[in-house]
């Protein structure tokens, strides 16, 4: 449904017939580790996060998941090649 508290205008799962169904009744702004992110939008009430209902729970355990503007670095080991076997296989 259309949210009608915070998010005016998007559409909410959390949102029925009788309100917001969320925990605390609306959506919570964003957090200082979400700025710069280009999920955050911005209302008449304030910044909210348009992917996250509270954005703090998403970064509890360290980055979140959804955020656009963190780049993860995955370092890839390389393999000690056995000479004899790499001949081999060609």
């Amino acid at each position: 449904m259309i949210c009608t508290t915070v998010r005016e205008g998007q559409d909410c799962v959390f949102m029925t017939a009788q309100g917001c169904s969320y925990n605390e009744g609306s959506c919570l702004p964003i957090i200082d580790e979400c700025k710069g992110c280009q999920r955050c939008a911005e209302f008449a009430s304030g910044v909210y996060c348009t992917a996250a209902p509270d954005p703090s729970l998403k970064w509890k355990n360290g980055n979140c998941n959804m955020a656009t503007h963190i780049k993860t670095a995955t370092e890839t080991q390389k393999q000690k090649l056995n000479p004899i076997k790499a001949s081999k296989r060609r």
